[in-house]
């Protein structure tokens, strides 16, 4: 790759939009899983490109929108106690807890600090010793390692006051669930192409070849994303059920080696609770025995235990339909009226890689003209 405008070629890519158009002669329902993918498809307008036997639905690609309330709510506590500064990215501030948001927490006199890796909480614990450093472990596959690598670095330091409070979680357990769920309509994935940087696709050649599904490992630019829709039609028109790999530049079919290694050694595959979804099996990762010891959510359960609230979404927000490719984010009755970036309902109006943020700062609704708002103009 040698300049990103190689990929967002206005030519090239109407010309992968006629290719696919001439591919298509059968109604076909495709789910973009990454929250990046979602915002190039609706930045781009790529989407407004397809013919319209193609639907493309958004699913639950992003790790901030998936977190559960408890989780958040824990984060909250434990940011709101004067001993612990907590540290997370920045995209976690904003999200909202059954009561209250890190945001509020750091306003109300928390210590709450941005990191940019949890190796800049890890410094923090070594010139901090008579502080609780607790990091927010937040992502799916693409960042756990670097947490991973922190665990392991702690212990052979033998910090004594760093911790984790885990909420990672995995792709394919995820896509599994929408497969099977009653009244999928999801008959091909594009999948993340940096987790799959990571991960490689083997796990998904099983799910291809169980649930008769084609999945494309795709990238996150226009043509990127084209092509990886391009190749889906062709396998659904042919019959065919296979994992394809469109993201060559930077994936390869066993990932990284050294990083899932690392993944193997710290964490192990756990239950998880997904915001507006529920739980999946097997679809998280903890910590393994071995570094409980830095496990935030043991380390403080006791307290914890008394300060967390009701652990319930807003009744109001709809984004657990969204997160499953059930509802697009303009069709929520809350959209852009009682739901927007400043006061959200549900996580996916404030991350970074949100379908409603998305919506919210490209497709410019009437409503949300109308307000005054200048958040599409950001």
């Amino acid at each position: 790759m040698k300049y990103v405008d190689e990929f967002r070629d206005r030519g090239a890519a109407e010309a992968m939009a006629n290719a696919i158009r001439r591919s298509v002669t059968r109604p076909w329902t495709l789910m973009e899983v990454c929250g990046g993918q979602t915002h190039a498809i609706v930045r781009f307008g790529l989407d407004e490109l397809l013919p319209e036997k193609l639907t493309l639905v958004h699913g639950p690609g992003c790790p901030v929108c998936v977190t559960p309330v408890g989780l958040i709510d824990q984060a909250v506590a434990l940011a709101s106690w004067p001993h612990v500064i907590f540290c997370t990215f920045g995209d976690m501030l904003r999200v909202p807890g059954s009561r209250r948001s890190l945001f509020d927490a750091k306003a109300a006199g928390g210590d709450v600090r941005l990191v940019y890796s949890p190796l800049d909480a890890l410094a923090l614990a070594r010139s901090h010793p008579d502080r609780e450093i607790v990091c927010f472990a937040v992502g799916f596959e693409t960042t756990a390692p670097a947490y991973a690598m922190a665990v392991k670095e702690a212990a052979r330091l033998r910090l004594s006051n760093f911790s984790l409070l885990v909420a990672h979680v995995l792709v394919p357990p995820a896509m599994e669930a929408i497969l099977s769920a009653p009244g999928n309509r999801v008959q091909g994935f594009l999948a993340a192409g940096h987790v799959c940087t990571v991960m490689g696709y083997t796990q998904y050649e099983l799910l291809a070849a169980q649930y008769r599904v084609p999945i494309v490992v795709t990238g996150f630019e226009p043509l990127d994303i084209l092509e990886g829709i391009l190749m889906l039609v062709r396998q659904l028109e042919e019959g065919r059920a296979e994992v394809e790999n469109q993201y060559v530049r930077s994936v390869r079919r066993q990932g990284n080696e050294a990083a899932t290694a690392l993944l193997a050694e710290v964490f192990e595959p756990s239950p998880r609770a997904w915001r507006g979804i529920g739980e999946i099996p097997a679809s998280g990762l903890r910590l393994k025995p071995a570094y409980a010891a830095y496990d935030a959510a043991l380390k403080f359960q006791r307290e914890l235990a008394q300060t967390t609230g009701n652990t319930e979404e807003d009744p109001e927000c709809r984004s657990g339909l969204v997160l499953q490719g059930l509802l697009k984010p303009t069709e929520c009755p809350a959209f852009g009226v009682r739901c927007t970036p400043e006061r959200p309902l549900g996580a996916p109006m404030v991350s970074s890689e949100g379908a409603c943020a998305a919506y919210y700062r490209y497709r410019k609704p009437a409503m949300h003209e109308t307000s005054g708002s200048r958040e599409d103009e950001r």
